[in-house]
C-alpha cells in the first residue's frame, strides 16, 4: 500500500469518527505527525462539507420522514445543556470524542450558528485533540496493545 493511500484512509475514517483515524494511523504504521495531520484534516473535511450542505440535509431528512421528529429526545437535551453551558466551544469540544464530526456540525447547525464560527471553533478544537489523541496513542506503553 502507497503512502497516499494511508493519508486517504485515515483521512476518510476520520472524517467519520474522529478517533477511528488515529487507530487506523497507528495500525497503518503512520508516525504520529502523519496521523495527527491527517485526522485534522479528515475532521474538517467532513465540518466544511455538511456545515455548507446541512441545511439542505436537514430539511431533506424531515420530508421523508414519515412521523414528526420528537422535540426533546435525551440526546437533545443532553445537547441543549451543553450549548447553554458552554455554547458552541462546548460542542466543538465533544465533537471529536462522543459525537462525531457530522453529528456535531449538524448539532452546531440546529442552534442556528453561523458557519464561519462552526468552522472555526471545530478547527481549534481538532487540532487539539488531534494533538493529544495521536502522542497518547503513540507515547503511551502498552496502551496500542489494547486496540
Amino acid at each position: 500500500m502507497d503512502v497516499y493511500s494511508k493519508y486517504f484512509s485515515v483521512i476518510i475514517s476520520a472524517s467519520l469518527k474522529f478517533l477511528m483515524g488515529s487507530v487506523i494511523g497507528l495500525a497503518l504504521e503512520l508516525t504520529w505527525w502523519e496521523t495527527m495531520n491527517c485526522t485534522i484534516i479528515g475532521m474538517m473535511l467532513s465540518v466544511i462539507t455538511f456545515t455548507f450542505l446541512g441545511r439542505f440535509i436537514q430539511t431533506a431528512w424531515q420530508r421523508l420522514r414519515k412521523s414528526p421528529t420528537k422535540r426533546f429526545s435525551k440526546r437533545s437535551r443532553w445537547a441543549i445543556i451543553v450549548y447553554n453551558r458552554f455554547g458552541i466551544a462546548g460542542i466543538a469540544f465533544l465533537t471529536p470524542l462522543i459525537f462525531t464530526p457530522i453529528v456535531g456540525t449538524l448539532i452546531a447547525l440546529s442552534f442556528k450558528i453561523p458557519p464561519l464560527k462552526i468552522i472555526a471553533w471545530m478547527a481549534v478544537f481538532a487540532v487539539i485533540w488531534g494533538l493529544i489523541v495521536s502522542i497518547a496513542l503513540y507515547s503511551i506503553p502498552g496502551l496500542q496493545r489494547f486496540l
